[in-house]
């Protein structure tokens, strides 16, 4: 392989969350939008929903894009009591740098001085970003339908003081031409310049000239075919990388790398979660396990039926909630809710109607088919085509952090 082929690969690897942050910014808001002003999501989402891949519908969403070369901006959360809240802050290569709410500040809500790379802050309360760029994105749980309101009176008391911006762009999406791709991950690297400790990294890369201006007419039409062969090869390998839930399986489910959410170096991990559950938690705030079908990409045969027995000895280890959800599957590699007659995208430990069996343990049942009237409330609709199924396990105990606690096998019902 050629080092501009090789180089061009490990670009597309590398900038892709980069791109993916830029793209859904604009997907969801609009370039019109302006940075530095928070969007609630008041209702849950839905099938409808496809601004951003691998959705939950436990959760209201409120998003604000900040821009913090304008100036520090200060974050108010208010009183949360019971109820789980987080603000997840990333950066421009979508890591966590910060997640503020239930598990790290507490329950009683505050204020917080949020500054950027270069900017000098003083007090206790003070996070520091290592991009300008951040995407600020909160999660309020809705305990049932008849707790929206009460969840929509918390959200709106997540609010942002500071700078207003508009929002930048257009950038172009990962699917865009090598030249316009490029030239898109170089602007934003420059707005958003990588950590010093990737220094060695991007000299692999440095035959594309990312981080001097990225000019596309400086090469030759055959060193332009290598760029393209080597951007269809990391494309290739982000949909292979793993991914939301890891890629290793135990009794048929997937557990997720300790770097998820906070990637270090693990450039391919980062990538194929941008691709595949942008925004992804940490495994300390929400452990995100994946199903094994015997499809490719771990998918599962939508003509058949299963079953997930939690016994009454073992339930899912959680300090706040559980919740399985299931996705139609896109050929890109990313995930959306299907759209079903029950209107039923997840299934949890607080779905109304939910029985157990009078030995105390839990039957999920799975599949297009209903499996009877008297097993609907524990049914999880599926559409007759391969799909996916992720467990999310919130604020999850030691012992499944550990692994000492293993989820148990689906069986074909």
């Amino acid at each position: 392989m050629s080092d501009l082929r090789a180089a061009a690969r490990d670009a597309y690897i590398y900038t892709l969350p980069l791109i993916e942050l830029a793209t859904t910014r604009q997907r969801g808001q609009g370039v019109g939008h302006r940075m530095g002003v928070f969007a609630h999501v008041r209702n849950l989402a839905n099938h409808k929903h496809r601004a951003v891949t691998t959705p939950n519908t436990d959760t209201l969403y409120s998003t604000a894009q900040i821009d913090l070369s304008a100036g520090p901006v200060t974050v108010s959360l208010p009183p949360a009591g019971d109820r789980y809240l987080s603000l997840a802050l990333m950066d421009a290569y979508t890591n966590n740098f910060a997640i503020l709410g239930t598990r790290t500040t507490g329950p009683d809500g505050g204020t917080f001085r949020l500054v950027g790379p270069r900017d000098a802050a003083e007090g206790w309360n003070v996070v520091r970003s290592p991009t300008d760029h951040v995407w600020a994105l909160a999660r309020i749980l809705v305990e049932s339908p008849e707790d929206l309101e009460a969840a929509r009176e918390v959200q709106a008391g997540i609010s942002l003081q500071g700078p207003v911006s508009e929002m930048p762009g257009p950038f172009a999406a990962r699917s865009a031409d090598w030249r316009e791709y490029f030239a898109s991950a170089a602007a934003l690297m420059a707005a958003n310049p990588p950590p010093v400790t990737d220094l060695g990294f991007l000299r692999t890369i440095a035959p594309l000239g990312l981080l001097e201006g990225f000019e596309a007419a400086r090469f030759s039409s055959q060193e332009a075919a290598e760029i393209e062969a080597g951007l269809a090869e990391g494309r290739k390998a982000v949909r292979g990388g793993g991914g939301l839930a890891g890629t290793e399986f135990v009794q048929g489910w997937s557990y997720p790398s300790s770097r998820l959410g906070d990637f270090e170096q693990d450039y391919l991990l980062r990538g194929a979660v941008a691709l595949g559950g942008l925004a992804a938690l940490p495994p300390a705030e929400a452990m995100y396990l994946q199903g094994e079908g015997s499809l490719p990409r771990k998918l599962f045969d939508g003509t058949k039926a299963w079953r997930l027995h939690f016994p009454a000895d073992a339930p899912l280890p959680v300090n706040s909630f559980w919740s399985l959800s299931l996705y139609e599957a896109t050929d890109d590699g990313q995930f959306f809710f299907w759209d079903n007659p029950l209107n039923r995208y997840a299934i949890g430990d607080r779905t109304p109607g939910l029985m157990t069996n009078d030995d105390g343990s839990l039957d999920i049942w799975i599949g297009h088919e209903s499996p009877g009237l008297e097993r609907e409330g524990n049914w999880l609709p599926a559409p007759a085509a391969p799909f996916a199924l992720f467990m999310r396990a919130y604020l999850p105990k030691p012992e499944l952090l550990q692994g000492y606690y293993r989820m148990p096998p689906l069986q074909i019902a």
